[in-house]
């Protein structure tokens, strides 16, 4: 089971059990002693009752977000203007990875003629290259902030992988350090977990031309 998917049956569970506490509780209330009555501002808290994680709650995911959307439209173009240059089917589908050896495979089904020219012209752009490898650093980690800190807002569970990812300097939370640390833990982690959890250690763009 994926630690994500663990916080949500966590948060589901939580958000049930707080409506059955407000559907059993009793119209008049008992006296409260002074600790009871004791002020607590509801953004100090989730609903666990555990302090929200502040650094990560500042997060500027949509800048991230921004970032890699660039570079996969990018990457997204030059593909479809070499199914264009070579006169494949507009229907095929494509898929770039890096090899063991650290250049760039295509995956087509197409001649294999046509599939190492468009493979040789992706390796000797620079721009391209440039482009895929930070997608394959930042876009996994962009996923795995977007949908930690959706839980979080939805229920109020914090994830202990988020918050060890956060710095609470701001100043050192940018997508590349929070990619490099993200990385680091995914090296950690065995090939099996990780498929687990829904992760995959290795990264591919995939691309259908008529999408």
């Amino acid at each position: 089971m994926s630690l994500l998917t663990s916080l949500a049956r966590m948060s589901a569970g939580l958000q049930q059990a707080a409506s059955q506490r407000s559907q059993h509780q009793p119209e008049a209330s008992p006296a409260k002693s002074p600790a009871d009555t004791l002020s607590v501002s509801p953004e100090e808290v989730t609903l666990s009752g555990a302090p929200l994680p502040k650094a990560s709650s500042r997060l500027a995911i949509g800048q991230y977000k921004t970032t890699v959307g660039q570079d996969s439209h990018y990457v997204r173009e030059t593909l479809r203007h070499k199914i264009a240059e070579y006169g494949i089917h507009p229907g095929t589908r494509l898929s770039v990875s890096k090899s063991p050896e650290g250049t760039l495979a295509l995956q087509a089904a197409i001649p294999a003629e046509k599939r190492q020219q468009i493979e040789q012209d992706l390796n000797n752009t620079q721009a391209f290259r440039e482009a895929f490898q930070r997608l394959s650093t930042h876009e996994p980690t962009v996923a795995f902030v977007d949908t930690a800190m959706k839980l979080n807002k939805a229920y109020g569970v914090s994830n202990p992988l988020l918050d060890s990812l956060v710095s609470e300097n701001d100043h050192f939370n940018g997508l590349g350090d929070l990619s490099h640390r993200y990385d680091s833990i995914r090296r950690m982690v065995g090939a099996e977990q990780l498929e687990a959890a829904g992760t995959r250690q290795d990264y591919a763009f995939s691309l259908n031309a008529r999408a």
